[in-house]
């Protein structure tokens, strides 16, 4: 079980009132994570990532376990306390300006 949670304007879009919850099969990664969360909401397809080259949008960070996991490979594993529920995957909308 993985636990994800969204910035406010996309759980409105997703119809989410609190976290999603994602059952996985297979390897944990950033990239299973963020398939499994368009198929269940398919209104969110797009709005995370490019569907073309699925590379994360601009301000849009993704953290887990006290880290900033934007930059890493879609392929590389999560960490355990995500893998097994008691840390959540977070997706925030990072701030720009001066």
């Amino acid at each position: 079980m993985i636990r994800v949670l969204l910035p406010a304007h996309l759980r409105t879009l997703a119809r989410l009132d609190h976290e999603a919850v994602l059952h996985l099969d297979g390897a944990l990664t950033q990239g299973a994570v963020l398939d499994a969360l368009e198929t269940c909401y398919p209104a969110l397809r797009g709005t995370i990532r490019d569907q073309t080259t699925k590379q994360r949008r601009p301000f849009v960070r993704f953290f887990a376990c006290e880290r900033d996991l934007s930059h890493e490979e879609p392929d590389t594993p999560l960490p355990e306390a995500v893998a097994t529920g008691i840390e959540p995957f977070l997706i925030v909308g990072a701030m720009a300006g001066g």
